[in-house]
This record gives C-alpha cells, sequence and structure tokens, in this order.
C-alpha cells in the first residue's frame, strides 16, 4: 500500500541512483522466485509475483503496491505503481493534474500551461490477461526490478517524467490454472500444452474483449480504479502471437480506423510504435513487424483509444509456454501484411531462425516497454500536448474531426420493452465515463416524440466519442486481399452497437443538441438480472462440454446462466453414456465448438478438439425421442443436423466466403410471435449476432418450424460486414425441430454471445421454460 511521506528516502534523491546500501536491499526477482525471470521451463505462480511485488514495495521508495480488489476465484488483483519517490509521496496532486488536463471544464483561467509543466506522463502497462501467453507475467518482474534499481540516465528520466502504473497480470486466477497444470505435466508429451479448462472462471481468451460490456470483475478492476482515476496518455498492452512469423507486432496497426478514435492518437501511435521499431532494430533486434495483423476497429479490445490513450499493442511469438522451441528459416511463414522471411519497410530485419526460448521473450517484451518508456518520457510534453488537445476537440464543436455529421445528442427513453437491458445500458455507458443527463423537455426525432426525463447522451463530453461508437450502427469497409479476391479477415468482429445488442430503443439527434439538466445523474448500481427460470429450485438443465476441453462459448453460457441466477449442471461425454438423461434432466444445451465440427474450441479457450461427434449423439437421440429438449447454438447446430438427421439443411454449407461473409455483425430478423419460444422476446428492432453461423432450410414443415427468419428480400445487414446477403433471404436463423417425443432447438447463432446480446436471452429462456414445462 501507499506509505506515508515519512517513511520515503529524502526528495533530494528523487531522479538519482539509490545508495549503495537502498540499491543491496532491493530484492532480485530471482530471491523471490528460486529462478532467474525467463528461465525455461520456469513458470512463476501468482503467490510468488505478489510476494515479489510486496517485498519491491517495502524496500524501494519508487514503488508503491495496491490491491485493487479479489478475482473470481479468491486472488489478490494487484497493480504497482512506480515512478520517482518524489512523485510517489504526492499521488493525488498528479492525479488531480491528470483529471483536469481531461477535462477543460476543471481547469482555473490560464491554468492549462501550469498543468502541462508540472504533469506525468501516465503509462498503463498491462500483462498476461491471456494467461498462455506466459511471458506476459514474468516481464513485469523485469520492468519493475529495472526501474526500482537503475541509475543511468534512461532510469533517471523514466522515473522523473512518467508515472508508470503496472499490472502484473490481468488474470491472476490463470496465472496459475497454467503455471500449476504446466509443472504438473513436465516431462510428459503435454508439456507446454495449454490446460483443458478455461484459463478464467467463464472466459478464457475472451477476457480482452470485454472492454466495453465490462462483465467480469477483473476488466472492471483495471477501468474503475486505474483508467477511471488516471485515464492514461499511453497503456501498454503486452501479448504473445503464433510462433512461425515475426518475433514482434509493434503498431501502426491495419487498417480499418474504428472512426471515431481521434485522429491525434493514431498518429500517436504510428509515430511510438515506429520510434520503438527503429531502437529495437538500431539494438540488434530481428523479426520486428509493424502495420500487420492487428487493427484498430473494435472498442471491446481498444478501450484506452477512446479514453485519450495510445494502445501500444505489443504480440512476441510464442513458446511452448516456458519450454523453449527451435524454428528453421524454412518453416517460417507469412504473417497479416508481411512475409517472415522476406525484409519489406513494415518487416525491416528478418530473423535467421533458430532456438526460440521463453527468456526470448521476457527480453523482446522488456525492450520493447523500456523503448516505449524511454520515448514517453523524453516527450513528456508533447505527449501532454496532444492529450489537452484531445479535451479540447471533446469539448469543442461536432463533429470533432472528419466530415461525416455526429449527432449532437442520444436520447434514450425510459419506458423500454426491457428495463433490465436498459439499466444496463445506461451502467455500460456511466462505467466508460460517459456523461448520462436527462432532458428537461420533450424531444421530438424523425417524428417520434420522445418525453421530459429521457436520458440523454450529448456527444460534447470528455468521452462523448465512446458513446457514439457505442450507440451507433457500424459500417465496416469492403476490404479484400485483392481485386476480385476473398475478403481481407477482420482481426475480430465488426459491430458493437449496444442498442441492437441489448434490445434498447434509441434515437439519434441531429442539429441543436436537446435541453438537459445541467448535471449527469448519479451512478446506477450493479444491476441484477433475473430470468424465468431464476432462482428454480431443481437443476432440470444441463450445459454441455467436453471433458477434454473447455470451449469458450460453453463459459458465457454458464456466465449468463449464472448472472441470471438459472440453476444448471455441467455435465461431458461421460455423463451422456450413462443413459437415462432424462431422469435427470428435461434440457440440454450445447454452446457453441462442444461438439462435431461447429465453432471455435477449447485450446485455452481458442481451439481444440473434442470427442468425435459419433461418440455422443447416440445418447443425444435416445434423450430427444423420450422427450428431453436440446438446444444447439452456432455451429453445433449444423452437428445436430448432421448427427440427429433432423429435417433442416444449413444453406451456407459450402458456399465461399467471395459468396458469403459475416465476420461478426448484427442482422435483421422476423420473430415468429406463434412460437411458444419466442414469447419472452421485447427487442425494438428484431435482431441476433452473426458469426460463422448456419441458415436453415426446413424440407419437412410438418416436423420443424421457423422462429426467426431473415427477410424475404433486401440486406439484412443492421450493423458490421456482410458480403452476399441474399444468401439469407427468407431462410430460418432460429428453428424448432420436433424429433421423437422432444424438441431440438437450433440457433444460427450465439444467442448469448459474450455475455452482452440481452436481446436474444428470451429466445434462451423461452425454450428452456417450454422444456420444464410439464407435457412438452
Amino acid at each position: 500500500m501507499l506509505r506515508a511521506a515519512a517513511c520515503l528516502v529524502p526528495l533530494a534523491l528523487a531522479g538519482r541512483s539509490l545508495p549503495a546500501a537502498a540499491q543491496r536491499a532491493i530484492p532480485t526477482p530471482e530471491s523471490i522466485l528460486g529462478f532467474a525471470p525467463g528461465a525455461d521451463r520456469h513458470l512463476p505462480s501468482w503467490d510468488q509475483i505478489v510476494r515479489y511485488f510486496h517485498a519491491l514495495d517495502a524496500a524501494s521508495p519508487r514503488v508503491s503496491v495496491r490491491t485493487l480488489g479479489k478475482t473470481q476465484f479468491g486472488r489478490p488483483f494487484i497493480a504497482a505503481f512506480i515512478s520517482d519517490s518524489s512523485t510517489l509521496a504526492n499521488l493525488e496532486h498528479y492525479r488531480q493534474i491528470q483529471r483536469k488536463l481531461m477535462d477543460p471544464r476543471l481547469q482555473r483561467p490560464g491554468e492549462r500551461q501550469s498543468l502541462i509543466d508540472q504533469g506525468k506522463n501516465i503509462i498503463l502497462v498491462t500483462s498476461a490477461i491471456h494467461s498462455n501467453e506466459s511471458g506476459g507475467f514474468t516481464t513485469p518482474l523485469v520492468l519493475a526490478d529495472r526501474l526500482a534499481r537503475g541509475s543511468d540516465a534512461e532510469a533517471r528520466a523514466i522515473l522523473a517524467n512518467t508515472i508508470i502504473i503496472l499490472v502484473p497480470s490481468q488474470n491472476p486466477d490463470g496465472v496459475d490454472i497454467v503455471g500449476d497444470y504446466y509443472r504438473k505435466t513436465l516431462g510428459t508429451p503435454l508439456e507446454g500444452r495449454d490446460p483443458p479448462e478455461l484459463y478464467a472462471k467463464y472466459v478464457g481468451h475472451d477476457d480482452n474483449r470485454d472492454w466495453y460490456a465490462f462483465t467480469q470483475p477483473e476488466t472492471r478492476y483495471t477501468v474503475d480504479s486505474l483508467y477511471t482515476p488516471w485515464d492514461p496518455e499511453i497503456s501498454n498492452d503486452i501479448h504473445q502471437q503464433g510462433s512461425n512469423a515475426g518475433r514482434i507486432f509493434i503498431p501502426p496497426y491495419m487498417d480499418p480506423i474504428e472512426p471515431n478514435i481521434d485522429p491525434i492518437l493514431t498518429a500517436a501511435i504510428n509515430g511510438l510504435g515506429q520510434s520503438i521499431v527503429w531502437r529495437m532494430t538500431n539494438d540488434g533486434f530481428t523479426g520486428v513487424a509493424s502495420n500487420a495483423s492487428y487493427d484498430m476497429w473494435s472498442p471491446a479490445r481498444q478501450y484506452s483509444l477512446y479514453h485519450r490513450g495510445a494502445r501500444l499493442l505489443t504480440e512476441t511469438a510464442s513458446v511452448r509456454l516456458a519450454t523453449a522451441i527451435d524454428l528453421p528459416f524454412d518453416s517460417l511463414g507469412l504473417g497479416r501484411g508481411y512475409d517472415a522471411k522476406v525484409e519489406t519497410w513494415n518487416f525491416p530485419s528478418v530473423w535467421p531462425g533458430g532456438h526460440w526460448s521463453y527468456g526470448d521473450i521476457v527480453r523482446y517484451q522488456t525492450e520493447a516497454s523500456w523503448a516505449l518508456f524511454v520515448q514517453a518520457a523524453t516527450n513528456r510534453r508533447e505527449w501532454l500536448e496532444g492529450y489537452a488537445a484531445q479535451a479540447d476537440r471533446a469539448l469543442g464543436p461536432v463533429p470533432a474531426w472528419h466530415t461525416d455529421a455526429w449527432p449532437s445528442a442520444i436520447v434514450i427513453p425510459k419506458t423500454q420493452p426491457d428495463t433490465q437491458a436498459l439499466r444496463r445500458l445506461i451502467w455500460t455507458l456511466q462505467h466508460g465515463q460517459v456523461e448520462v443527463r436527462e432532458t428537461t423537455t420533450p424531444v421530438s426525432v424523425d417524428g417520434t416524440t420522445y418525453p421530459a426525463r429521457s436520458y440523454a447522451i450529448l456527444t460534447r463530453q470528455p468521452f462523448g466519442s465512446f458513446a457514439k461508437a457505442l450507440l451507433e450502427r457500424q459500417h465496416y469497409p469492403n476490404l479484400f486481399e485483392y481485386p476480385g479476391g476473398p475478403p481481407k479477415r477482420p482481426y475480430d468482429v465488426t459491430a458493437h452497437t449496444l442498442p441492437l445488442i441489448f434490445g434498447v430503443n434509441v434515437a439519434h439527434v441531429m442539429g441543436t443538441p436537446p435541453a438537459t439538466t445541467s448535471k449527469p445523474i448519479a451512478g446506477l448500481p450493479d444491476p441484477v438480472y433475473s430470468a424465468p427460470l431464476s432462482g428454480a429450485r431443481t437443476e432440470r438443465i444441463a450445459i454441455y462440454r467436453p471433458s477434454t476441453n473447455e470451449p469458450i462459448d460453453e463459459g458465457w453460457t454458464r456466465y449468463v446462466f449464472d448472472t441470471y441466477r438459472v440453476p444448471f449442471t455441467t455435465i461431458t461425454e461421460k455423463d451422456l453414456a450413462t443413459g437415462n438423461l432424462n431422469a435427470r434432466f428435461d434440457a440440454i444445451v450445447f454452446p457453441d465448438g462442444v461438439i462435431g465440427r461447429g465453432g471455435r474450441g477449447g485450446r485455452g479457450g481458442r481451439g481444440g478438439r473434442g470427442p468425435k461427434a459419433v461418440d455422443v449423439f447416440g445418447p443425444i437421440d435416445a434423450f430427444v425421442n423420450a422427450g428431453g429438449t436440446v438446444l444447439a447454438f452456432n455451429g453445433t447446430s449444423t452437428a445436430m443436423i448432421d448427427g440427429l438427421h433432423l429435417p433442416v439443411k444449413n444453406v451456407l454449407a459450402g458456399v465461399r466466403n467471395t459468396e458469403f461473409y459475416a465476420p461478426g455483425s448484427i442482422l435483421s430478423v422476423e420473430i415468429n410471435r406463434a412460437s411458444p419460444i419466442a414469447s419472452g422476446f421485447t427487442a425494438p428492432v428484431p435482431a441476433i449476432w452473426f458469426e460463422n453461423g448456419p441458415a436453415f432450410e426446413i424440407s419437412d414443415p410438418s416436423q420443424a418450424t421457423a422462429v426467426a427468419t431473415y427477410p424475404a428480400s433486401g440486406d439484412p445487414l443492421l450493423s458490421g460486414w456482410l458480403l452476399g446477403g441474399s444468401h439469407l433471404n427468407g431462410k430460418a436463423a432460429l428453428v424448432d425441430v420436433k424429433h421423437g417425443q422432444g424438441h431440438v432447438v437450433l440457433y444460427g447463432f450465439r444467442p448469448q454471445y459474450r455475455g452482452q446480446s440481452m436481446a436474444t436471452y428470451p429466445l434462451i429462456w423461452g425454450a428452456l421454460r417450454v422444456a420444464t414445462a410439464s407435457g412438452r
């Protein structure tokens, strides 16, 4: 914890090397871990990492450690503040400077230049959010040690001009889940493999797709306790990537750029990244790629870019967790945007191949981070000037940049069909530092009048562009690998329109903004959710996962059920093999990727193979024929069609991506209100989240009923990117199939997508409510 100023070294020592006695008192990482950080076949435990940082806090006046809360499995979530001793003794003073630079409304007349003269460049370093990217929870130890004991000119400049907030891992639970499995399997054929379970309670590799939904407590610790108080000028996000291309990626990013990101930040990232590439190449590092692989589109992983912070993502080539690998030069392949065997402007020096170790990962990550620190310290004033300029633009004329018209406000009426979704939308915006006001008079938009006291988000506010990005529909550009070629795959999904995903009605006001209250409303408390089956006394619902892996979609399914307090039992293929499932369950939910060839699998939440379809369909068939209900999500639904021989066809099977492509978009559907499955559906704009899913054609209408259908004509795209939308016209997105005495409900989408798609949750609850009712 922060220590009183009396416990710190004298101010005269600030920014200078420490005395020899103090240097000797500072513990090395090795003294806590029992091995050098980066040593092959050695991973630290979370307890060792926490003990090291607390020991460093006790020994060094440059380091102050805070515990922000407990993880979902009860581990401490920590952050270390690192700067010179005089700065640490006055952290609140510098935080107030940062807040005033962030929001000019807090400044006194003529105060800006004084704030810039005094201010520090705030850098948030986050790492190891993906726990199988294990260099990320060792590199912070090396960086902290170097900063705590450094006496050279660069270290002094960094400490004097910056405040570094170092998060050793954004997923402490995963540090031990991965590390324990690695240590357990050393010397076996499984050495270096990811564990069979997700390396988080629910979300696995999707934990870095949570930066606008804020579903996980670990995300909220970083947002609420670090971003919101500090709004750093730079975030240094340490990741790892595959092994067979470049050794490290450093921005600039590839196109496209999400249009609500301030161009000042785009230019800042480009300059910062290229300065790091230059330094690393000067220092003999090879295999450094930029303008490759990763884009600037989705706020689900780019929170800082909507909150004044240049996000410097680094992605270093991996090993087998901490087990070294050997890669001959000829085995190196293509990265997105470069060839690892060919020198180009964005890949100026090829790596010759050979031995690649855990220590190499730590060495590359440390060098890139240190180069960032040096650039940030050297250019402290320029970074603060750019930060203040963004603040002026956010409160200036609309649009703040570009030429497309911006709404002056977005109105959200309080009368909504789903009050839970409304509360979550307002809560989400507030957690992203968006000011929510109320209108004081009625507001008319496109012929509809919204009453006074409706919620209103003015776009002229510090983070109005973040609100705009989340509340408007996305128009992802048509990008192709080459003219006439396949679509250029986005790094992640292409849509993030919360009103459509949540099922909330909003209105965009163009021109003069509506009259609103002078102050934002108070923050809403954390929402509490309920569903028709919340708090049921018996667990007659099962969620299936294979015993050999745990797909992310299964984790998200559990998260949604737990959040809504719908009781369930987790089962595997071993439970299916025991038979007599109907005695225990009325319904079994099969998330995306748990059987057959559908969806993304489990490799730490990112891939892998489960049991073959032939091992599971016999018991499933018997369960349904005897009156049970199966819910199959996204790709798993096609496995059910084949495995149970259902009278339904996936019309997208075999269609090339040059003819149809929808890489994470929101599509329009029409709901069959006569179906009991849809009885609770209330979204004002019926829409589903579509990503790598099927579309259905029913071959026997006496046995199958469409519950949700794509429009018979026109483009069904509401937000994101869609090629070949005519393939969906008139096809079903959700089908209820009678099978024996039971039912199979086929979802050609993920109705619980990443814990966000509240609009389609009722299509889950409806199927389960009918399944658990007597007589189904």
